[in-house]
């Protein structure tokens, strides 16, 4: 995950329009925004996403 990902991704958590776990709501929001690295990354790393959000963990 590089820098810019990780800032998109808490830039929709700011907005607190979603549950972060709502993986289709977060794509939906990053479409609309124009987060193409954010809807890239989400395609194949689910799961460091996620561990991402439970952790902070980035990797």
């Amino acid at each position: 995950m590089d820098k810019k990902i990780k800032e998109q991704i808490l830039a929709i958590r700011d907005t607190g329009e979603t549950n972060m776990f709502d993986v289709r709501k977060v794509q939906e929001i990053a479409l609309r925004e124009g987060y193409d690295e954010l809807l890239a990354y989400l395609i194949d790393n689910t799961g460091a996403y996620a561990r991402f959000i439970l952790t902070g963990e980035e990797n």
